[in-house]
């Protein structure tokens, strides 16, 4: 996967994680939203996961994905140095 498709990924999972910040303040009034995955995974499909992958994906395929490779990110030590949006998407380019 060329590094301009990973950037494009990661880029999509920042803004993912700004809308989705902005969802838990107005929509859940600032409650953490345990099933996160699933509303990255529909936002970031709703606005061209497949067109930066270059292939079909659902929503439940990357759902699935995110919550296991944060899961995965959560329990690595020591840290990455990339953050999560980054390391996530070299992840998806690699894997899905």
């Amino acid at each position: 996967m060329q590094p301009d498709r990973i950037e494009a990924i990661t880029a999509l999972l920042a803004a993912s994680g700004q809308a989705h910040g902005t969802y838990e303040e107005t929509e859940l009034n600032g409650v953490y939203d345990k099933e996160w995955p699933a509303w990255y995974a529909a936002y970031a499909v709703e606005h061209g996961m497949a067109e930066r992958l270059g292939h079909p994906i659902t929503t439940d395929q990357l759902a699935d994905f995110l919550a296991t490779t944060n899961a995965e990110f959560e329990q690595l030590e020591p840290r990455p140095s990339e953050p999560w949006p980054a390391w996530t998407a070299r992840r998806i380019a690699e894997d899905l």
